[in-house]
């Protein structure tokens, strides 16, 4: 494989490693850890499915706390681990090749004060079209983990009035907020994301604490990109850039 190395959006002080024949990091993985909402006495983090670790290195620069990326994928984990090293953040972040359903048994109830994932978004079924390369199919489709078992863990790992964030498809919205109720997760804010005005939303972020109070916040759409193509303000501020 060609390894390459990037730059993420929003922060250009952070490298990452990774190539084309791995799931590349993408807008959704830096919007997700700019989203979620950081509490100061937060100690422990969890990334469901890091990838090459983009979520966790921005979570990095928000926050002082412990943060562990789970990877069940051998070639995004040694990536992930590259990206680390790379940025020098190896003493606060902890990479885990394994597949989280495996990983949660090994842990006590409420353990983590934050839950990020940037889950796999389409249906797996037989005949659902998938891609040539097997890690960018476990990446894209529930193969081996689904929403239902993320909203599982998160109710097992999270502390009393933790947050699970999650950036999805809007198409999974009430999916998403069913299973987080069904879990004693409260859905508390959302945000959707549009391309550009007169198109669909293709990106929604939701937030949920464990065991919290009833009141959804939704905030106001944010379009991503103007008539230039280029990025927007909203945009840029939810990224924190400039």
């Amino acid at each position: 494989m060609n390894e390459e190395i990037h730059y993420l959006v929003g922060r250009e002080q952070l490298k990452i490693v990774q190539s084309k024949e791995s799931f590349s990091f993408s807008l959704d993985s830096v919007l997700l850890p700019n989203f979620v909402t950081i509490n100061l006495r937060a100690k422990q983090i969890l990334d469901i499915g890091c990838g090459n670790a983009p979520i966790p290195l921005i979570l990095s620069e928000r926050s002082s706390a412990k943060i562990t990326g789970v990877e069940i994928q051998k070639k995004s984990y040694e990536y992930a681990k590259k990206s680390i090293l790379l940025n020098h953040k190896e003493q606060q972040i902890n990479i885990v090749n394994d597949d989280i359903k495996h990983y949660a048994k090994q842990f006590d109830h409420e353990f983590y004060d934050i839950i990020t994932c940037n889950p796999p978004y389409f249906n797996h079924k037989s005949t659902s079209i998938v891609n040539q390369f097997e890690q960018k199919t476990i990446a894209r489709h529930e193969k081996t983990l689904n929403l239902e078992d993320i909203m599982k863990i998160s109710r097992k790992l999270l502390k009393n009035n933790g947050i699970l964030a999650l950036v999805h498809r809007p198409e999974r919205f009430i999916d998403i907020v069913t299973l987080m109720r069904k879990n004693n997760i409260e859905p508390k804010k959302v945000l959707f994301i549009f391309p550009k005005k007169g198109r669909d939303a293709n990106i929604l972020l939701i937030e949920g604490t464990k065991n919290g109070k009833p009141g959804l916040k939704i905030l106001d759409p944010i379009y991503s990109h103007n008539e230039k193509n280029e990025y927007t303000d909203e945009l840029k501020k939810l990224l924190r850039m400039g």
